[in-house]
């Protein structure tokens, strides 16, 4: 299977999205997406890996293989596991200079910033630093 671009990704996740009119819909999908995510240890839940600036308790680890970095994530709430597990499946398995080189315009292009609530959209706000931070230490 040929990988797709960081912009085929964002484009497929877009897509997706347009499906649904309605926002409830598309809470119902982001929490079918974080169903998708593998598990995630028991023992990696740990203070060093929780996401500062979340409302709810977000750990993300990762790991470098070949130049690309490879998340994963766990979260105590359905819908943050749902947008945690969107932005894994976009930047998961990127190389850092990719990640570095994405706005995220993904989040603003299916809308859902502005339909988070204000802590929940500061969440996402730290789960997209925290992404960029990993790819500019593994530059």
């Amino acid at each position: 299977m040929e990988e797709k671009s960081l912009q085929e990704s964002e484009n497929e996740i877009v897509d997706e999205f347009s499906m649904f009119d309605e926002w409830l819909d598309k809470y119902e999908y982001l929490i079918e997406l974080g169903k998708t995510l593998k598990e995630y240890p028991e023992d990696k839940k740990t203070d060093d890996r929780l996401i500062k600036g979340c409302q709810s308790r977000v750990w993300l680890d990762y790991k470098v293989e070949d130049g690309k970095i490879w998340f994963n994530a766990d979260s105590d709430a359905i819908i943050t596991k749902g947008i945690i597990s969107l932005l894994i499946r976009i930047y998961s398995g990127r190389t850092a200079a990719e990640i570095l080189s994405s706005d995220f315009s993904v989040v603003d292009r299916i809308g859902l910033k502005e339909n988070l609530s204000p802590t929940r959209a500061n969440g996402l706000v730290s789960m997209i630093q925290k992404i960029k931070q990993v790819a500019a230490e593994n530059i």
